[in-house]
C-alpha cells in the first residue's frame, strides 16, 4: 500500500491579503494558501490540510507575530461561533477589503471595463444593526476542549444558539450576541432558563426528537419586537405555558407567534405558522412609508443600512416621474414602493406568492396606487406577452438572491432592452459573472459598493448600467 504524501507545513510566512469567502491568504511560489483566523500582517506557521491544483487550505499552528491592525474580539464566542469572523480587524480595515473585494470580483470574474469605484459606504453600527437572529434548540452542545479534557460528567447538555460550522448537529449555547439589540439576548436567555428548569425537551437534531426547535426574533426601528417559537412536536400544556410566560416577562412584545414543525429541516416558510398573541405582523418604517413584516417575509437585516441601499439605487435610476420600473426579485415590494413616489409606474416580480400578496398590502398602507405585482418564477414570466400588457421598462430594477440571476433571465433583459437597469447585489462574484452576460449590451456606469453587515466579509454592491 503506497504511503500517504505528509502535507507541508510552511514556517514563518507573512499573511498577505484577504481573498474569497473573506479567508486570510498567503502566495507561496505559484501557490495560494488561504486560512482563517488570521489577518494581513501576521508571521504564522501554516498546516496544509487540503491540497488543490491551484490554492491549498491550512490552519494556524503557531503565531510569531500579529499584525499592527490586529485588534481583540469583543465576543466570547469568537472562533468557534460561525459568525463575525472578522473581529480581528478594525472597522476601517473590513471596509478597506471589503471595496477591493468587490473591485477584484467584478475584474477577475466579470473581465469587464469598469468605472472608478465609489468609496463603499460603512455602516453607522457596527455591532447590534440586525433586525432578525435565529437560533437552534439542541440537546447535544458543542463541548468546549476545557470540559472535555476534564473529563467530567456533563449534565448540561441543552443549548440555544448557533451551529458550530461544518457541524449541523451540535449547537453553541450563546450567552451574548453583539448582533442583534435588546432585548433579543434577554428573551433568548430567558427562554433558554426557563426551558431547562422546566425540564422539556430540547430538540435532536440527529435523531430527530424533542419539543423545543428554533427560536427567531425579529426588531423593528418602530421599537416592535416579534417572537416566532418552532416546536417538532405538539404539546399543548408545554407550548402554551412556554408562550405564556415569554409574554409576561416582555411585555414589550408585539408579535408572538409559534409553529409546529415536524418536517426533517427547520425552514418554516411551508408551515402554518399561528397567532399567540398580538399582531401578526411588526411594522418597519423607512422616509415616511411603513411596511408590514410578516414571520414569513423577507426584509433586509439591517434596516438603517438597507435605508442607504436602497437610496443608492433610486439615485441610480435618477427618475423623472415619467418612467415605467421592473422591479425584479421584488420580495415584499420594499424597493418598489420606496422609489414609486418618483416613477409613473413600477411593476414588481417575485417568486413567492407570500411575499407578493405582503408588496400589495404595503402599497395599500402607504397609499401608493401606482404599482402592481405578480408572483411567479421570473424567467417564465418575463417574456414579451408580459411586457405588452405590462408596458416597456425604461428601467428594470434587479436584487436577485446570492446565486444571482438565472440565464434565461439575464437573457429577457436584453430581448427587452431597458435604458438602463440597477443591480443591486449581495454577491459581487454572482453580480460579475451577470455584468458580463450583459456586456454586449450594457456598460457599467457607475459602482457603489454598500456594507450591511459589519464584522463579516459579506458586502453588498450596486451597479448602474447603461444601454449602449
Amino acid at each position: 500500500m503506497a504511503r500517504k504524501k505528509k502535507k507541508p507545513l510552511y514556517e514563518g510566512v507573512t499573511i498577505e491579503d484577504v481573498g474569497a469567502e473573506g479567508k486570510a491568504l498567503t502566495r507561496i511560489g505559484d501557490m495560494v494558501v488561504f486560512t482563517k483566523y488570521a489577518i494581513p500582517g501576521d508571521i504564522v506557521d501554516l498546516q496544509v490540510t487540503k491540497k488543490r491544483k491551484k490554492y491549498q487550505e491550512a490552519f494556524v499552528t503557531q503565531f510569531h507575530k500579529f499584525s499592527e491592525d490586529r485588534v481583540e474580539p469583543f465576543c466570547e464566542h469568537f472562533g468557534v461561533c460561525g459568525g463575525c469572523k472578522w473581529q480581528l480587524l478594525p472597522y476601517n480595515k473590513q471596509l478597506f477589503y471589503k471595496q477591493n473585494q468587490v473591485e477584484q470580483q467584478l475584474k477577475r470574474i466579470g473581465k469587464i471595463d469598469i468605472p472608478e469605484i465609489t468609496p463603499i459606504l460603512g455602516s453607522s453600527k457596527d455591532t447590534f444593526y440586525r433586525n432578525k437572529m435565529e437560533y437552534t434548540f439542541s440537546n447535544k452542545r458543542w463541548l468546549t476542549f476545557e470540559e472535555i479534557e476534564k473529563d467530567i460528567e456533563i449534565k448540561d447538555s441543552n443549548a440555544l444558539g448557533f451551529h458550530v460550522p461544518g457541524l449541523f448537529d451540535k449547537i453553541i449555547t450563546v450567552n451574548k450576541c453583539w448582533l442583534q439589540p435588546e432585548p433579543s439576548n434577554k428573551i433568548r436567555n430567558f427562554i433558554y432558563k426557563y426551558s431547562v428548569e422546566n425540564n422539556l425537551d430540547f430538540f435532536d437534531i440527529r435523531e430527530q426528537h424533542g419539543f423545543l426547535r428554533t427560536l427567531i426574533i425579529r426588531t423593528s426601528s418602530t421599537g416592535e419586537t416579534m417572537i416566532i417559537l418552532s416546536f417538532y412536536k405538539e404539546d399543548e400544556l408545554a407550548r402554551i405555558n412556554l408562550l405564556e410566560a415569554v409574554k409576561i416577562e416582555f411585555p414589550e412584545i408585539t408579535s408572538l407567534l409559534y409553529v409546529i414543525n415536524t418536517k426533517g429541516n427547520d425552514t418554516i416558510t411551508d408551515q402554518n405558522i399561528k397567532l399567540f398573541y398580538g399582531n401578526e405582523y411588526i411594522l418597519e418604517e423607512m422616509e415616511g412609508l411603513k411596511f408590514k413584516i410578516g414571520p414569513k417575509s423577507f426584509y433586509q437585516t439591517n434596516s438603517e443600512q438597507a435605508y442607504n441601499l436602497y437610496k443608492v439605487a433610486r439615485n441610480f435610476a435618477e427618475l423623472n416621474g415619467s418612467e415605467t420600473v421592473y422591479d425584479l426579485y421584488t420580495g415584499t415590494g420594499t424597493i418598489a414602493n420606496f422609489v414609486a413616489k418618483k416613477a409613473q409606474k413600477v411593476v414588481g416580480i417575485e417568486y413567492v406568492p407570500e411575499a407578493i400578496e405582503d408588496a400589495k398590502e404595503n402599497s395599500l398602507i402607504n397609499n401608493i396606487h401606482n404599482t402592481s405585482f405578480f408572483s411567479g418564477d421570473i424567467k417564465l414570466v418575463l417574456n414579451d406577452d408580459f411586457v405588452l400588457q405590462n408596458g416597456q421598462p425604461d428601467v428594470i430594477i434587479t436584487d436577485p438572491p446570492r446565486a444571482g440571476m438565472h440565464a434565461d433571465v439575464i437573457q429577457s433583459i436584453l430581448n427587452i432592452s431597458p435604458g438602463k437597469i440597477v443591480y443591486v447585489s449581495c454577491n459581487p462574484a454572482t453580480q460579475a459573472r451577470d455584468l458580463a452576460l450583459l456586456d454586449e449590451m450594457y456598460y457599467v456606469e457607475k459602482i457603489q459598493p454598500v456594507d450591511m453587515f459589519p464584522q463579516t466579509h459579506h458586502v453588498e454592491n450596486v451597479v448602474l448600467l447603461i444601454k449602449r
